[in-house]
């Protein structure tokens, strides 16, 4: 989705992650400008890295407030630069971007289900010394009969540079209507290097001889071991609201990591 101006409304809270530098940079703010309670807030500021902003956007899901976030941390691909100067106004003019997570419902080797919601990436890897055998469905079409490799991921625009990209997955503009499917290792067929997808397919994995080749599967750090099938879609219901400083969004941050 484009990026929009976003009015700043109601009171600021302020979460940091447990570093040092995100709890220092919390009590400097905090001093400046105060702190309400979660229940209060207008907008969320996240203090702390790309990993402690998606546990920030998880815990907040239910609430429909945005989060400004500010690199307190190592990557910061989700953050705005941190200072503490002029905060209501910077928030005033940053610019909102909404993001979709992806739905993950896993099928274990005893029947159970697991579900979880994704920002980033649904994954599935190896959890045994050899590599693993998939089938891979779109839509209830089975479209490629057996995948062999170390690992498989579907990936969100805003996750495309993250674990997908090192996967050597494409990376994708925000505002794209689509998934990106892709292999990791692929052994066969080799040189099959993944898919994009429209953003309301399904993907089907199906783990073939899941005894001798077990899979793990995880979205978002929430692991499942032994899966037997995992789908995945987008799941429009869940909105996440992002903000960045006009000029420093998603957008231009996709664009900028290609030109490294």
């Amino acid at each position: 989705m484009p990026e929009q101006q976003h009015p700043l409304r109601g009171a600021i809270v302020f979460l940091a992650s447990q570093t040092d530098a995100a709890q220092q940079a919390r009590a400097e703010l905090v001093a400046l400008y105060g702190d309400a309670p979660l229940s209060q807030a207008g907008v969320i500021v996240a203090l702390g890295g790309d990993g402690f902003m998606l546990e920030t956007l998880h815990a907040t899901q239910a609430r429909d407030v945005p989060v400004y976030g500010m690199n307190r941390g190592t990557v910061g691909f989700l953050m705005n630069s941190y200072t503490t100067d002029d905060l209501p106004e910077r928030l005033a003019a940053a610019q909102e971007t909404v993001l979709n997570p992806l739905a993950m419902r896993a099928t274990d080797r005893k029947g159970h289900i697991h579900e979880a919601l994704a920002i980033n990436e649904v994954s599935l890897l190896r959890s045994g010394p050899q590599a693993v055998r998939l089938r891979i469905s779109v839509d209830g079409r089975v479209r490629m009969e057996e995948l062999v490799c170390d690992g498989a991921l579907v990936s969100t625009p805003a996750g495309s540079t993250a674990y997908n990209y090192s996967a050597h997955g494409p990376i994708l503009p925000i505002e794209a209507d689509v998934l990106a499917l892709t292999a990791m290792a692929a052994f066969r067929p080799r040189r099959w290097r993944g898919a994009l997808l429209p953003k309301s397919a399904t993907v089907r994995f199906d783990v073939l001889d899941p005894e001798k080749r077990p899979v793990m599967a995880e979205g978002d750090g929430q692991s499942v071991r032994d899966v037997v099938t995992v789908e995945i879609r987008s799941e429009p219901a869940v909105r996440h609201r992002l903000l960045f400083d006009p000029g420093h969004g998603l957008e231009e941050r996709l664009i900028r990591e290609q030109f490294f």
